[in-house]
């Protein structure tokens, strides 16, 4: 137990490094300890909402689900979307957003791309048009509310305005539905949200979200437990425990299957019955989850560990669990690991293969020029994407736009055809209908270096030693319908584990949201996937620290810029785990206690000025009217990671007030 002479904060704007730059040391950490609470004390039960909705904002398509409390065991998906494309099942809708001219929110989805589409060139150059906008928040380096996002025709706008605008929208479709079914105008009150985010996304991208939220008015500042931030690969997992054997694939019993269509992903392996029972629970858009566990689930035993992958279109995002029975609560075996190896990269090897065959030049232009064909083109292309199969012998025919065509004279002065026969590209040629003619090797070489990705990812994982004996591997996310990707992990796992894919792969993620808002608590352990601390003054010792962080202050020796670790990267958190600390303000009239807080992906850390160690977000305690008699006044700041967002409460000692506590991690 460290005494209050020995450990003392370093509070303060200024860089911290070196020793003469400190600030006020005055806040003192006076007892670091770790609590464990039980359960009970801090996740809010669910009860007190009519109803679930879980919104899954995915980076190529997104969509809603619910449940009603009282009768959980019924997942609603929500109404079939207008619009849609040949050869695509329409059970979600694409994640696409148009603003008018003047940047008031028009239409989502299928709606925005049509209106689009129909726009005249003269006019669409002024609308602005976004998709696949999510990953941004995943590759942006230092996200803040400021962040922007460039519109199909070049203009840029707030991601935040954007984000919001599309949970605005998610938000009247649902209240509508809701309204609806109960015949009556429905109270947002009585919702509880859930928004799914990727496992790997760090603190400032889960706290975008959230943000985005209340801007959107989906909850207020004042309810944040209205919503709750799910992590895409939890919610899957927590579907696959429900699933019968009539609801999933199991490709360790049959090879791939290549006649897998998008609405039929489950191959010849099934029964007449069974086919059946699955087209009319496709028809009526609720799933009945078993009460109890599902058929696979119950092979399972204490300690058992599966993994699940979730291939989605921006990420791939990867979680191991081990089951704790009786009650089949989850515990994370190691942190969330994955990267951005969604199917979005088999676009950018298309882009790329295009800007090979018509120069990079043409294609820049033409995005900009004719953004609408555009469009068209890479949807062209995703249904052609969706039919490539390992045992394909037939080649691929892709539709260029007319205008694609038309453009390309324009801007080059030769044909389309020319440029093909010219290419050094020899696997694609040019058929007199009008299409790019590839072959199935060309198609399989773009879906490549997305695949090795992901295979080599998983590779890495399985040499873990906290990820062996794996009893089941789940495939889930719209990118585990591809047959090439199945063969891949297949011949990756000889037989290690058994893979198992859930039928109608892209909701499993809804559904399983679904779920996890009608019981939060059902993981009880999880990984942090980061070390946290803040940095303090420890007494210095001769010979155990570096004499360029010696400070004297008063006569008093110090060791500045020490890492005081809250947790460590990897380490395992109990649901309602706290780490407790307790500050002193520096002046009996200060208001506000900042305290930055630092974060790094190495284990241990000595040192808050090491590489790797970056300030990532700041506590923030106000301390105004909590004055008192007291000499010297205690806040015992409470902090808790064991949740898919880090929290923060406090309290003053000696008055036994709470003191407003916030954590922020979006820089600003």
């Amino acid at each position: 137990m460290t005494t209050k002479e020995d450990n003392i904060l370093i509070d303060e704007m200024a860089n911290p490094s070196p020793a003469k730059s400190l600030g006020d040391p005055g806040i003192t950490p006076l007892s670091p300890t770790h609590i464990q609470q039980n359960d009970t004390d801090q996740v809010p039960s669910g009860m007190a909402f009519v109803v679930v909705v879980a919104i899954d904002f995915g980076t190529t398509s997104s969509g809603y689900a619910y449940a009603f409390t009282k009768e959980p065991e019924c997942i609603h998906t929500m109404r079939r979307w207008e619009g849609g494309d040949p050869g695509v099942s329409n059970q979600k809708t694409p994640t696409t957003i148009l603003l008018t001219p003047d940047r008031k929110f028009h239409s989502f989805g299928y709606a925005a791309r049509d209106f689009y589409h129909d726009l005249d060139p003269s006019e669409s150059k002024h609308w602005l048009y976004l998709e696949k906008f999510k990953m941004k928040l995943h590759t942006t380096a230092n996200l803040s509310i400021n962040t922007d996002l460039q519109a199909a025709n070049g203009k840029r706008v707030k991601a935040l305005d954007i984000f919001a605008y599309a949970l605005a929208f998610f938000k009247e479709q649902a209240l509508k539905e809701l309204s609806d079914q109960t015949g009556g105008e429905f109270d947002n009150n009585d919702v509880r949200w859930v928004i799914t985010v990727p496992a790997i996304w760090k603190m400032p991208a889960k706290q975008f979200m959230r943000e985005a939220a209340y801007k959107s008015g989906l909850v207020s500042r004042d309810n944040p437990e209205q919503l709750v931030i799910a992590l895409e690969p939890e919610a899957a997992s927590i579907y696959c425990r429900k699933l019968r054997l009539h609801q999933m694939v199991d490709l360790s019993i049959q090879t791939t299957q290549n006649d897998f269509s998008p609405t039929d992903n489950v191959g010849n392996t099934m029964t007449q019955a069974n086919k059946e029972h699955v087209r009319r629970n496709r028809q009526s858009r609720t799933f009945l989850v078993e009460n109890v566990v599902g058929e696979l689930w119950s092979e399972l035993e204490e300690g058992d560990r599966y993994v699940v992958v979730d291939c989605g279109g921006g990420t791939v995002d990867l979680t191991v669990h081990q089951i704790r029975l009786p009650e089949g609560h989850l515990k994370e075996l190691y942190k969330a690991s994955g990267g951005p190896y969604g199917s979005l990269g088999i676009d950018y090897e298309f882009e790329k293969l295009l800007c090979q065959i018509f120069g990079q030049d043409f294609i820049d232009q033409f995005k900009i020029k004719r953004p609408a064909a555009w469009v068209d083109l890479m949807i062209a292309f995703e249904s052609r994407k969706r039919a490539a199969a390992p045992g394909r012998a037939n080649p691929l025919n892709i539709n260029l736009p007319f205008s694609f065509i038309d453009y390309y004279k324009k801007f080059r002065g030769h044909s389309v055809e020319h440029a093909l026969r010219k290419s050094n590209v020899d696997f694609v040629k040019w058929s007199s209908q009008g299409m790019l003619r590839m072959s199935p090797d060309a198609m399989n070489s773009l879906f490549k270096p997305t695949i090795d990705h992901i295979i080599q990812h998983l590779n890495e994982l399985f040499e873990k030693p906290e990820v062996s004996d794996i009893k089941f591997l789940f495939l889930v996310g719209g990118f585990a319908e591809s047959a090439l990707l199945q063969q891949a992990v297949q011949n990756m796992l000889e037989g290690r584990s058994r893979i198992i894919i859930p039928h109608d792969v892209g909701l499993t993620i809804l559904k399983g949201a679904v779920l996890f808002g009608l019981d939060p608590s059902i993981i009880k352990v999880r990984r942090s996937p980061l070390t946290y601390g803040v940095g303090v003054l420890n007494r210095f010792v001769e010979g155990k620290h570096p004499p360029e962080k010696l400070l004297v202050k008063d006569g008093t020796r110090w060791c500045t810029d020490v890492f005081d670790t809250f947790i460590a990267a990897d380490q395992s958190v109990a649901l309602g785990e706290m780490v407790k600390r307790s500050y002193t303000p520096a002046k009996p009239s200060q208001q506000v206690i900042v305290i930055h807080v630092y974060c790094t992906e190495k284990e241990k850390v000595g040192f808050i000025s090491e590489s790797g160690v970056k300030k990532c977000g700041s506590l923030r305690l106000d301390v105004s009217g909590t004055e008192s008699a007291a000499t010297r006044r205690e806040i015992q700041t409470l902090m808790q990671f064991g949740d898919t967002e880090i929290r923060a409460m406090a309290v003053d000692v000696s008055t036994g007030r709470t003191v407003k506590a916030s954590i922020d991690f979006l820089s600003h």
